[in-house]
């Protein structure tokens, strides 16, 4: 079945009658997740310990959805490698959705104008507004920070670690507006303050802080996706989230079951949420621990497929 068909196929993996809906066990699945750090090595970008994983759920039809503050360019390489070109993707934080054909709705959607039929969707404001507010409020009040815009790509590349070809693709911004802050802790409230009064905000990434618009947020985004999900199947999906960030604090709010992955930093990631795993490992292997967590012991369809490969942790 080819993978652009997946979201109506059935997501059991036998053609035996359906199940009672209340059964836990049959009800349909998504997984969004983070990349850097989460589903990607934060320095490698290796994702090897979470491929029996990703290899498992692609086998039961469960999408994973990239969930990023990468760009929707830096994407398109990245979800050929992890096999995710027949999911959706969230870019840029939740300032763009990008939507695969079996996920588009034939009366709401335009056909997508991309290599790979992408129907791409703009929550929030464009790019060119969020950088002429950042240049008023730079100039009225004297912040100190760099936008990724005036970053050469050299400097970005030795800020990420990026090669060149993706250093350029991650500068090539639609819905928000990386930047370095080198101001104090007070000017940075004052800073959010003004971006409010703008109808943006501020959230933290692991190296940048992201400026978009005030709708567009990873939360917002994963809660359009699900109703999507729905109206086209019909059922609302048992959601689970990974990710390892302050930027995922709204996914994983916005998700049944949640996963903080242990990070490589010391920011405090504290989302609300009562169904909540802390994972001891770190990257790749921690998003395997947190996906084992909640899915791994009481799910018969997992047990199916674990007859012929034992999922490796």
């Amino acid at each position: 079945m080819p993978e652009s068909n997946q979201f109506s196929a059935p997501l059991s993996p036998s053609p035996s009658p359906s199940p009672s809906p209340v059964d836990p066990a049959f009800q349909p699945r998504l997984v969004v997740t983070d990349l850097d750090g989460s589903l990607l090595d934060h320095h490698s970008y290796d994702f090897s310990p979470a491929a029996p994983w990703l290899a498992r759920l692609k086998q039961m039809g469960v999408p994973v959805i990239p969930v990023t503050s990468k760009t929707r360019a830096e994407l398109i390489p990245l979800r050929e490698a992890l096999g995710l070109t027949g999911t959706p993707f969230i870019a840029e934080n939740g300032a763009v959705i990008g939507l695969p054909p079996g996920w588009c709705h034939a009366r709401l959607d335009r056909p997508g104008s991309g290599r790979d039929g992408v129907v791409i969707k703009h929550p929030g404001v464009d790019v060119g507004f969020i950088r002429a507010r950042l240049k008023v409020w730079r100039e009225r009040l004297g912040f100190q920070f760099t936008r990724m815009g005036e970053l050469s790509v050299q400097d970005v590349m030795e800020l990420t670690g990026l090669d060149e070809p993706r250093a350029r693709d991650a500068r090539q911004r639609e819905g928000s507006e990386p930047l370095l802050w080198k101001d104090s802790d007070s000017a940075l409230e004052t800073f959010r303050a003004a971006l409010e009064g703008d109808g943006l905000q501020l959230t933290q990434g692991g190296r940048f802080w992201h400026v978009m618009g005030r709708s567009a947020d990873k939360g917002s985004a994963v809660e359009w996706l699900v109703k999507r999900f729905t109206a086209l199947r019909g059922r609302t999906p048992l959601s689970l989230g990974l990710g390892d960030g302050p930027n995922d604090i709204s996914m994983l709010e916005a998700v049944d079951q949640a996963v903080v992955i242990r990070g490589c930093h010391n920011l405090v990631v504290e989302p609300r949420n009562t169904s909540l795993y802390r994972t001891e490992a770190t990257g790749p292997t921690g998003w395997a621990e947190g996906v084992a967590h909640w899915w791994g012991r009481d799910d018969r369809r997992l047990a199916t497929a674990e007859k012929d490969d034992a999922v490796v942790i």
